[in-house]
């Protein structure tokens, strides 16, 4: 389910270094990569949390838990430095249905 999307007019290859410097600085279980797309991994309690651009030119903030509370952490904190559009409601990803 998508949560949340990360607002900036670059291309999101610009940001992810700083991105993933950023989530690591605040979440110790963090693993990430960039090959074609950007992706991290926020990873805690039995939780999972995905930054990622797979299906949109901006990373998305996603959770396969709809109640999850890491995903709530993850939002807060990258709201102290990024401009972000939380949705409402969660949005299921295509394979979601």
């Amino acid at each position: 389910m998508i949560f949340a999307e990360l607002q900036y007019k670059e291309h999101y290859d610009g940001i992810h270094k700083e991105l993933v410097k950023f989530v690591e600085s605040r979440f110790s279980n963090v693993k990430s990569g960039h090959q074609g797309d950007s992706w991290i991994w926020i990873l805690g309690d039995g939780d999972k949390v995905q930054i990622d651009t797979f299906t949109s030119m901006h990373h998305q903030i996603k959770s396969p838990y709809p109640e999850s509370s890491l995903v709530q952490d993850v939002i807060r904190e990258l709201k102290n430095k990024y401009s972000l559009y939380v949705y409402s409601e969660p949005e299921p990803e295509a394979h979601e249905g």
